[in-house]
């Protein structure tokens, strides 16, 4: 396994400063944000394209994901960060989505990364049925795993409290209706213990789904603010057990956007506590 850190903690820098700082502190690979100010992929010209395969090419990083959860370039009143979502009452908006997610498909199959991860659905809209969100949800995913197949990547849906897909369960549903190679799972361990997932039993359990995990630490209220891992509740420990014991060795990706003004102590703090639970499995 591998330990990889996302950008998206670092809007308030350039991708060019972001990968250097990320492989300074001693990462071995970053998750690009397809996001202003990174990686907008509505806007992003060849020539930026190239910009990003220099940067990763002289600080020796590699792609863990596209992380094309987060939409800021919209900035949608009703939730600035990463709303329309796959399930919006209106057409238009939820147009908005599909289109990026197509985009950033394409973006990482023209960058070399392995999949995109995105959201699980947004929350129920007024009068909407759980069903009739379901339905609409696995309509707009199967072309869009279509696409993920042809260009050769993977389409990663991330669960997370709140919205139509919280949990694993939740999350088969959908991809057994889908039933597409190229969908999988972003195993979100500060998302699970939220919703009060057994996470070891989720992680042995989903292991042939899961392609990729996102790391942070949850205080032990549950409530969904990312933190620091060593500083919550979670049992890193035993959750990189779990992940070892499925013979998993693909990427642990820290997510820690909240803590822009401070990235750097952030990803150096979860370094600090993830790379002696993962240094067992090198070179095993």
């Amino acid at each position: 396994m591998r330990i990889a850190f996302s950008s998206n903690a670092y809007l308030k820098h350039t991708f060019d400063e972001t990968a250097g700082r990320i492989a300074a502190i001693g990462y071995d690979g970053l998750e690009l944000l397809a996001d202003v100010p990174h990686a907008w992929p509505a806007g992003l010209l060849e020539v930026q394209k190239q910009g990003i395969r220099d940067a990763m090419a002289r600080t020796g990083l590699a792609f863990s994901n596209v992380n094309c959860f987060m939409m800021n370039a919209v900035a949608d009143p009703r939730q600035p960060y990463w709303y329309p979502s796959f399930i919006d009452a209106d057409r238009h908006y939820r147009q908005v989505r599909i289109d990026h997610t197509r985009r950033a498909l394409s973006l990482c199959a023209e960058l070399g990364a392995p999949h995109v991860t995105t959201e699980p659905g947004g929350p129920l809209e007024p009068g909407q049925s759980r069903q009739a969100a379901v339905d609409l949800f696995v309509e707009v995913l199967k072309p869009l795993a279509e696409h993920a197949e042809r260009c050769g990547v993977l389409l990663l849906i991330e669960p997370e409290p709140g919205l139509l897909l919280e949990t694993t369960d939740q999350y088969e549903e959908v991809a057994d209706k889908v039933d597409a190679p190229s969908l999988g799972l972003n195993f979100d361990v500060g998302h699970a213990f939220c919703v009060g997932e057994d996470i070891p039993r989720a992680i042995a359990r989903m292991a042939r789904q899961i392609r990729h995990y996102h790391l942070e630490d949850i205080a032990a209220t549950r409530v969904h603010h990312h933190l620091v891992p060593g500083t919550g509740a979670i049992d890193f420990a035993e959750v990189v057990g779990a992940i070892r014991g499925t013979g998993y060795d693909g990427w642990l990706t820290v997510e820690l956007y909240p803590f822009q003004d401070d990235p750097d102590g952030a990803a150096r703090r979860a370094l600090e506590v993830l790379r002696p639970l993962v240094a067992p499995a090198v070179g095993a």
